[in-house]
């Protein structure tokens, strides 16, 4: 995910106690959600919070970087630089001065699946920013200059947040080569000879096509009725038009892999060296029955930081590594991935920490995990849900993320349910099926390369034909 400023955070807020009463806690925000569409296909989603006079507001594009045509990389993340650019009634650069000048935040963020625009304001402040964001979802101004400018800051943004990063660079390779054909293999950003192509007419033709507001999803939380923001959108969203065919293309499907793959980066600027591993597996949006739940808590069963099986076996019995885990992102309209990584420590390589993360993985295919894991990752998992409706943008971003990419309230609201009825049958079910080699790439990120691996990569250099 791509952030376009500094210091904001987009990760749910981490559980404080496993005690709490998740039914009354959610089924009270549950039971307040209000949705509806608009006569030009913008749908409404108004989540009432009076905890105090402040709402969030974001505006949500069914569009990211999987849907860039071919050359084009980088193209999403870049017209969301270029939205703060102004339009006839709002000069470039100043929406976030004004939004700032009314004691409030905006920002923006481009994902594979979606691009999203962020503002917390106060609640009378809330009409401004209606008419500003409506404003340039319909009548955004793009100046050639201005353009050219932007496309230097993006390429800047990628030496900084990529180039000058081992670990990033060797994480961009990693997913390229996991997916062989479906565009998830792009950077979000873009490569950096596309982005030294992009224009004015591309910025202006993706502009047109995506940007509309039967292809949005507006949500709002906050110190409001839903009365009340139903009737500020038809004044403000409502004026804006709809675009004639705005569905999504239809993407390439990622064929069956057939052999595992491998990516060694050797950076001098490492200054830890480490291990990872990326498995291709399913979305929220199209996984089987609880399989995605049974992965989301295989994930915490395996790479909880104290008591999961990974942190257990290479940090506290091995003492092989000062770190390991495993995570699972699945919020995503085709495929989701699970990882797992390690930091060796000592005198132990790369080579043994793989070694030991391959045979805590093969125990739980072969014999599962157990009860007593499976309920503390169900209530680590049913308390994050719970905490995270502490926060105006985490509701905000749950439910219209989720909106964007296929998912719908209902569904939302018996994630506490699913996760429930996930059994150890179902964790040893999808460990078996998703975490297999041919279906990964494993990433080694190395301070130099040593003899054997530099042999090894010479060994695979095709020989030159020489007739």
């Amino acid at each position: 995910m791509m952030v376009r400023k500094r210091g904001f955070s987009f990760l749910l807020a981490f559980m404080m106690a496993l005690s709490f009463n998740y039914s009354s806690s959610y089924a009270d925000t549950s039971s307040k959600i209000t949705e509806t569409t608009l006569e030009n296909g913008l749908r409404i989603v108004v989540i009432p919070d009076h905890r105090a006079p402040v709402v969030s507001h974001v505006i949500w594009y069914k569009v990211g970087a999987a849907d860039e045509a071919p050359g084009k990389s980088g193209i999403a993340h870049f017209l969301e630089h270029l939205m703060f650019k102004g339009t006839k009634t709002v000069g470039p650069g100043e929406f976030s001065k004004i939004i700032a000048r009314n004691g409030g935040q905006d920002n923006a963020f481009t994902s594979q699946d979606i691009t999203a625009y962020f503002q917390r304001v106060a609640t009378d402040r809330l009409p401004l920013v209606m008419e500003m964001e409506a404003d340039r979802m319909a009548n955004l101004t793009l100046d050639e200059d201005h353009v050219r400018t932007e496309r230097d800051v993006v390429l800047e943004e990628r030496r900084s947040r990529v180039d000058n990063d081992p670990s990033s660079i060797l994480s961009e390779q990693m997913t390229a080569a996991l997916y062989v054909a479906h565009p998830y293999r792009i950077p979000i950003i873009g490569w950096e000879h596309e982005i030294k192509k992009l224009n004015q007419e591309d910025a202006i033709a993706f502009y047109k096509r995506y940007y509309a507001p039967n292809n949005a999803i507006l949500v709002v939380v906050g110190d409001v009725t839903a009365d009340d923001v139903i009737e500020l959108a038809k004044k403000t969203y409502g004026k804006v038009e709809p675009v004639d065919n705005i569905a999504r293309s239809d993407r390439i499907e990622e064929p069956d892999h057939a052999a595992p793959r491998r990516v060694i980066l050797a950076d001098e600027r490492v200054s830890q060296e480490n291990l990872s591993r990326h498995y291709l597996g399913p979305s929220y949006t199209n996984a089987d029955e609880r399989e995605a739940e049974a992965l989301t808590l295989l994930s915490s069963v395996m790479g909880a930081n104290a008591t999961g099986r990974l942190y257990r076996k290479l940090v506290v019995e091995e003492k092989i590594a000062s770190s390991a885990g495993a995570w699972f992102s699945a919020d995503a309209i085709d495929y989701g991935r699970f990882g797992v990584y390690a930091i060796p420590q000592g005198e132990a390589t790369l080579a043994d920490v793989e070694a030991s993360i391959d045979q805590a993985i093969e125990e739980i295919k072969q014999n599962g995990v157990t009860e007593a894991e499976l309920e503390r990752a169900r209530k680590e998992m049913i308390a994050q849900l719970v905490y995270s409706e502490d926060s105006q943008f985490n509701l905000a971003r749950t439910y219209g993320w989720a909106l964007a990419i296929g998912r719908t309230v209902e569904d939302l609201q018996k994630r506490a349910e699913r996760l429930k009825a996930v059994s150890l049958d179902d964790i040893k079910a999808a460990a078996k099926k998703h975490l297999v080699l041919e279906r990964s790439v494993t990433g080694e990120l190395r301070q130099v390369l040593d003899e054997t691996v530099s042999r090894d990569v010479a060994a695979s250099k095709p020989k030159p034909n020489i007739q």
